[in-house]
């Protein structure tokens, strides 16, 4: 299946609690990762962090599917267009 460039958004409430267990499915996953970004709101014990990844839907779809099963966690993702990546390799 196809890779294309895409994000993973997440807010993760409680984060001292819920961490451990986000970090753990992002080491599962991190052969699709690009990087990572992550702030933490101290006062109000949340985090948003953000992914890059290099991943097809499937791939993609299954480690959105793990975070978002993990209570505290709210998870948003997209990938790019077919039709932009595959331009984007293409030498004139």
């Amino acid at each position: 299946m196809e890779k294309r460039l895409g994000f993973v958004g997440m807010i993760v409430h409680n984060r001292k609690k819920t961490a451990p267990q986000v970090n753990k499915v992002l080491t599962e996953f991190g052969d699709l990762i690009i990087g990572r970004m992550g702030i933490p709101h101290v006062k109000r014990e949340h985090s948003v962090i953000v992914v890059i990844v290099d991943a097809s839907t499937d791939e993609l779809g299954a480690m959105t599917g793990k975070l978002g099963k993990i209570e505290g966690v709210s998870v948003k993702s997209g990938l790019s267009k077919d039709e932009t990546c595959a331009a984007l390799g293409k030498k004139e």
